[in-house]
């Protein structure tokens, strides 16, 4: 009786220590049961990805100003630039390079005065002259002030900002500038780049990311800016305001009324597309994500949703409520300055100081690929500072029209974004850096 009584409990007992061996010894991931996108370690945020290219300034941009520049010069340049701030930058950029193609003396540029854009800054209230004058030393001469027998006259305008395809600034605009001496100018917005001789580009090069500082005011607000934001803190560059969405022709279902409305007071004759050819335009990348949307993909690399989050944006953001609800910790630059400063400041001020703190930030997201984002990407790259990303609209579009949602839709972007960041996907343009494999 007692053999046959002790062997059930000897079987159990066994068989109990066994399952118990399994447990232990099976890994932990089998065990937990947490869902974690494949490639990303478990608790870790897209940065952690190992890169494998890295974008560093050329060599022939950093000896530029080894390349002596002629005796004499043809004539003397001033760039004229429209838009925002950052537009108005990469008009800089290009006239800068231009006028050391055309051998030319570089006066001061101009911004000009855009209603549109909440606009009366010009140059000299954005950056500090001086400190552009002194980096661009070597590379092309600039002045403050035109000789006396030029001064009185006002600059023969060469508008080349509407022409289409390729030309050469030689040909078109060099007569103009022999002949009348002093001229002023807007780069045509479609040229390569990479057809400039090496000089101009480093010119090029060399104003646009190593000789624009703020003045010493509008820098000092900066660092105020800066300072205010808890550390550390991602700056995200999100783009959905009623005119942004209105441009893009694209159309969204589940809006509020409100947003709807301002939507369709901005469209004037722009509508949106429709059935087949609105699917293959959000297929093609050209929608801008929405907030919400913007949640889901900062959760698919692991962003936590304790995040300090710095808005890099400008007036008019909707449908906000849904990012906040789970990114609580968002500050803009509208909460943390002086009401009163903050009001009368004007577009390009307000861009630059989105500008200093993107560019100073632990990490950069951009849910778009405008001037801002390609400037900010590279002058993070220029400082050797990569935790930059942009998110991927058209992966986000391609994605979802296969049905994907939820886990799988998250794992899919993960993979997408980890190959992004390993290679240092719009880290910078081959304008002015140079890959290195790592």
């Amino acid at each position: 009786m007692i053999a046959s009584s002790v062997k059930p409990l000897f079987v159990f007992v066994l068989t109990f220590s066994l399952l118990l061996a399994v447990i232990l010894l099976s890994p932990s991931q089998h065990f937990l049961q947490i869902p974690v996108p494949s490639g990303s370690p478990l608790g870790s945020e897209i940065w952690s990805v190992k890169r494998i290219m890295e974008w560093r300034p050329c060599k022939w941009w950093l000896e530029g100003h080894l390349t002596p520049l002629p005796a004499k010069t043809n004539g003397y340049i001033r760039v004229d630039c429209y838009g925002g701030l950052n537009q108005m930058r990469r008009d800089l950029c290009d006239g800068v390079g231009i006028a050391r193609l055309l051998n030319a003396t570089l006066v001061l540029p101009k911004f000009e005065v855009a209603a549109y854009w909440n606009e009366s800054s010009g140059f000299a209230d954005v950056f500090n002259v001086d400190y552009f004058i002194q980096k661009m030393s070597g590379f092309i001469d600039v002045v403050k002030e035109l000789p006396k027998d030029i001064a009185s006259k006002e600059p023969f305008r060469v508008d080349c900002s509407k022409r289409k395809g390729q030309f050469d600034y030689i040909e078109s605009v060099l007569p103009s500038l022999l002949e009348h001496h002093y001229i002023s100018f807007t780069p045509a917005m479609s040229q390569r780049r990479d057809r400039y001789p090496q000089f101009a580009r480093a010119t090029l090069c060399q104003a646009c990311y190593s000789s624009l500082r703020l003045t010493s005011s509008l820098e000092k607000k900066a660092i105020e800016l800066l300072d205010a934001i808890p550390k550390p803190f991602l700056s995200l560059h999100l783009r959905f305001e009623p005119d942004m969405v209105a441009y893009s022709q694209c159309e969204y279902p589940n809006l509020s009324p409100s947003s709807i409305a301002a939507i369709e007071a901005a469209r004037v004759d722009r509508k949106p597309w429709t059935g087949e050819l609105a699917e293959v335009w959000r297929k093609r990348g050209k929608c801008p994500l929405t907030p919400n949307e913007t949640v889901l993909m900062l959760q698919s690399l692991n962003i936590p949703t304790s995040t300090n989050i710095y808005l890099a944006a400008g007036d008019g953001l909707m449908e906000m409520e849904g990012f906040t609800s789970v990114y609580t910790n968002v500050f803009t630059k509208s909460a943390l300055l002086n009401q009163e400063d903050f009001t009368r400041m004007h577009g390009n001020t307000k861009a630059a100081l989105d500008y200093h703190v993107s560019i100073n930030s632990d990490a950069y997201v951009a849910t778009y690929f405008g001037n801002m984002d390609k400037i900010v990407a590279a002058m993070r790259t220029y400082k050797q500072m990569h935790n930059t990303l942009f998110l991927s609209r058209k992966a986000f579009a391609e994605l979802t029209s296969q049905g994907l949602e939820g886990a799988e839709l998250k794992k899919a972007l993960w993979e997408v974004h980890k190959n992004d960041f390993a290679i240092g996907r719009g880290f910078a343009l081959p304008d002015c850096f140079c890959e290195f494999e790592l």
